[in-house]
This record gives C-alpha cells, structure tokens and sequence, in this order.
C-alpha cells in the first residue's frame, strides 16, 4: 500500500502524478460528455428541426453543432490546466484564444449558413450579376471577420497590431506594398463588376487568356481555358486590359469563300449566287436584320471565287456550327443542282512544239 502511495505521489514536471491522472481523467470525461451530447441530445434536436416547417433552425444548428462539439474539449482543457494549477498567464492567454476561435468559427458558420439573404439584397443591384456581386460581398465579409478573429486574439495576447505593423520596419514596409497589390486587386474586382465586364460562365478574352469564367474574386479572377487549364488573373490586371466578351454577342459570322471551277458560264454563276442569296434569305437560324452578302468577287488562279457574308442568330459555339454545317449542305446541293463543280488548286501546263531549226 505504502509503495502505491509513494508512486501516485511521484512528481513528473514537480506535478503528483495521482493529479496528472485526475487532470487526465477529467479531460476525457468532457470527450465522453461531448460524444454522449452528439449521440442524443444533438441528434434528438436534429429529430424535432426537421419535422417544423422552415429551416432556418436547421441552418442554426449547423452552425453550432462543432462549435458546441468544440467547447466541450475548451472546458476539458481548462479543467485540464486548473487541476494541474498551470493556470499561468500563457495557458489562460491559450484557453481564451480557443474561446475566441470557437465564437468566430460561429460567425464564420452564419455568412455560409445565411448567404441566401445576402444575394437576395444583391438583386437590388440587378438581377444579371446579382451572383457575382453576392459572391464577391460574401467573401469581403468571410475575410473582415477573418481580419477581426486574428486581431482579437492579437490584442488578448497583449500585441497592439498597429504598433507592431509600425514597428517592422522594412518588413512593415513591404507590408504596406503588398497591402497596396491587394487594394487595387479589391478595386479591380469591384471595377468589373460595376461595368459588368463579364459574369461567371461567360467567354471571355482577355490579352492572350481565353475561356470561361469560373470565379471572380476579392484579389483575382479564375479563367478556365478550352485546353481545360484554370488560369488565375489579377482583378487589377483585367481591369486595365481590354476585355473580349463572346457571350454577350447574340450573333456569330460566317465569312467564307467557295470556288468553282473555270469551265461554268456566266448564267450558271449568276444562277448559283442567286439561289445561295435566296437560301440565307429563307434560312431561320440566319439573322435577317444584318448585313448579308453573296457576290462572285475574285478571279483567282484556281477557281471563280464567290464570297459568303452573313450572321447567325445565335452566340453558342454548338449551335453556329450546326447552322454552319446546314449551310455547307445546302450550297453543295446548290452547286450539284446547278451542274457546277468545286475547284481545288491546281494547275495547267502547256508544251509548245519547236521544229528542228529553233524557230516556232
């Protein structure tokens, strides 16, 4: 007995090792409390918020339940230290920085849980970039709360962030440039979409970059190409370049040449622009209301060259093409209707005969 007695007096840190297990002891029935809190009584919860009839209670709860879930290892944690009699300065300055954590990690949870509200007031701004604008909104607020959080816990250790910015000298320095990319990122970002420049899912070009538009951020804009790669602009390098928006054309042009070759009349060539100019005429998916032009214009080595000059009332890749290809198909069938042919390049030798004396 007097062994025993001796050994859970044994000091480990100059800490009895019979209050190491009591310390040890209470933490784990906090985890105990925490799992027993999650089996029943979060999930009894879950039950009854599911059977109301609006969900804003069931956004609330998810918004708690890991934050709860968390607190119970805070209050272990603090149990923990005070059994132990660690409670110094540094594990108080610790346990109210995981308080500060868990209470930011709810406001956090809410900007998500809530966002609904927040593109619901976007659309006071218009309907077309209300996403947008609620996106590039949302993550503002995520990284003030953010920004808020750290000096929170700055301050509760005792460092005044602006005194400590101001004391860095030459890192302060380089922090305040880098501040200064970030706000003109920010003003970038707030530039297009006040001109509406372009929304996520459209197609843009901007200098060399050519995609669709998967994501406008507070600091940069994600393209994402046809070749598949996601590149990452800038907002500040956009707003200063000229920006190509395909999506917002509602026709695409079709500008193209046949040849046919030398061997058809001139009634045959007439007839052929004739019934071309009459099919685009007629054609549904060919917009009516701009220019259109069907003219036999060039002479060219290989062939009589007719000239095609026409829009399509549509800005989807797909549905250009198919209004394309029918075109394609109907002029084939034009030239075959009219007995012509197509030219390809080629080209004519003639051999002249010399007699014996070199003289022709």
């Amino acid at each position: 007995m007097q062994n025993f007695i001796d050994f859970i007096n044994t000091t480990f840190f100059q800490i009895p090792l019979y209050k190491i297990a009591l310390a040890l002891f209470v933490f784990f029935v906090f985890l105990f409390l925490r799992k027993i809190f999650t089996v029943t009584i979060l999930q009894t919860i879950k039950q009854i918020t599911k059977k109301t009839k609006t969900d804003i209670d069931d956004k609330i709860l998810n918004i708690l339940e890991e934050p709860i879930r968390f607190s119970f290892i805070i209050m272990g944690l603090y149990f923990f230290i005070i059994i132990l009699k660690i409670n110094n300065i540094t594990t108080m300055h610790l346990i109210r920085t995981l308080i500060i954590i868990d209470l930011f990690w709810i406001l956090f949870g809410s900007i998500n849980a809530f966002d609904k509200f927040i593109y619901e007031f976007t659309k006071n701004f218009g309907k077309e970039l209300h996403q947008e604008i609620g996106n590039f909104l949302l993550k503002s607020i995520k990284v003030f709360v953010v920004i808020i959080g750290i000096t929170a816990i700055l301050q509760d250790w005792g460092i005044n962030v602006s005194a400590f910015i101001a004391s860095l000298g030459i890192g302060g320095l380089a922090f305040a440039l880098a501040a200064k990319d970030t706000a003109a990122n920010l003003f970038g970002g707030l530039t297009i979409l006040a001109d509406q420049s372009f929304k996520i899912g459209d197609w843009v070009k901007v200098g060399k970059v050519e995609g669709t538009v998967e994501d406008i951020g507070l600091r940069t804009t994600k393209i994402r190409t046809f070749e598949k790669s996601l590149i990452v602009m800038p907002n500040q390098t956009i707003a200063n370049s000229p920006i190509e928006n395909f999506s917002k054309r509602g026709q695409r042009r079709i500008s193209m040449r046949i040849g046919l070759t030398y061997d058809i009349t001139k009634e045959i060539i007439e007839n052929i622009v004739k019934e071309i100019t009459n099919m685009l005429k007629s054609h549904p998916k060919i917009a009516q209301d701009q220019t259109m032009l069907v003219r036999f214009d060039q002479f060219q080595d290989s062939s009589l060259s007719i000239f095609i000059y026409t829009f399509v009332n549509s800005a989807i890749w797909n549905e250009y093409l198919e209004t394309k290809e029918d075109i394609n198909y109907k002029i084939m069938q034009i030239v075959k209707n009219n007995k012509a042919e197509f030219a390809f390049p080629s080209q004519s030798i003639y051999i002249e005969k010399i007699n014996n004396t070199g003289i022709k």
